[in-house]
């Protein structure tokens, strides 16, 4: 079924206590990095979505109780002039997980469909070329045994404008706005296209997209926390190891410890 972002803009307020599901949530997501570290996994988590969408605070409660050394975030801006002279994917590549890590990345390799291809950074052929590119790139590395978790984080150009005010408003928040968000913002259909035209090119079945409705973000939150735990839940084994036999001894020998 194609996916529509205009069924996603209902902004309806969570249900229940956010603290507690948050806390719930964060329990399960550091249970999920710990087996990818005892299990020897890999995974990639993507956001995509507009401006002022609210990916960074998503990300933030995502990885709250994860272990820092197991786990990277990738905040992809313009490419530099090193990672112009070669295709597209080349920067992606290298940042890649590693066995037992899990990488984020706030924004991705779909610039080259988005703000590329909207912006004129790149040519037609080259932003119609690389739907392949990607398909091609992404299954590469499910083959190879690494997860792939897509998320689109959606607003309403209301919900947008109040995100943006805000940044203004706030001193601390300041540095993360500038004129790109409203040379983009002045261009929102031309975005709308190309984004329904990525998930109609991209949304496969080895990686597949989820669109998370960030109007409201209590709720926006909770939901796409829910969908990462829940997708990586079926792709990492979640069975944890009895303790080392050696271990129990060393630790009864050392300060009379006995299993529960």
């Amino acid at each position: 079924m194609a996916i529509d972002l205009a069924d996603y803009e209902k902004g309806v307020k969570l249900k229940g206590d956010y603290e507690a599901e948050l806390a719930g949530l964060q329990e399960r997501l550091a249970k999920i990095q710990v087996a990818h570290i005892i299990h020897d996994r890999r995974s990639v988590i993507l956001l995509e979505g507009w401006d002022a969408a609210g990916k960074g605070g998503i990300i933030k409660r995502m990885t709250a109780d994860w272990d820092p050394r197991y786990y990277r975030v990738w905040p992809i801006a313009a490419p530099t002039p090193e990672e112009c002279d070669h295709h597209f994917l080349w920067r992606f590549w290298t940042r890649l997980p590693a066995g037992k890590h899990i990488a984020i990345f706030d924004r991705s390799w779909y610039g080259r469909v988005l703000v590329e291809r909207v912006e004129g950074y790149c040519s037609k052929a080259e932003w119609k070329r690389a739907y392949d590119e990607i398909n091609a790139f992404e299954k590469q590395q499910a083959d190879a045994g690494t997860n792939i978790v897509k998320l689109f984080v959606h607003i309403t150009q209301e919900t947008q404008d109040e995100q943006l005010a805000q940044r203004l408003d706030t001193p601390w928040k300041r540095w993360k706005t500038g004129a790109d968000d409203y040379r983009n913002r002045a261009r929102r259909d031309d975005y709308l296209d190309a984004m329904h035209a990525m998930f109609a090119k991209t949304d496969s079945k080895s990686a597949p997209w989820h669109v998370i409705d960030n109007n409201n973000r209590k709720a926006g939150r909770i939901a796409a926390l829910k969908y990462v735990a829940k997708t990586l839940e079926k792709l990492v084994p979640m069975d944890f190891p009895e303790p080392d036999p050696e271990v129990v001894k060393l630790a009864a020998e050392a300060f009379g410890y006995k299993a529960l």
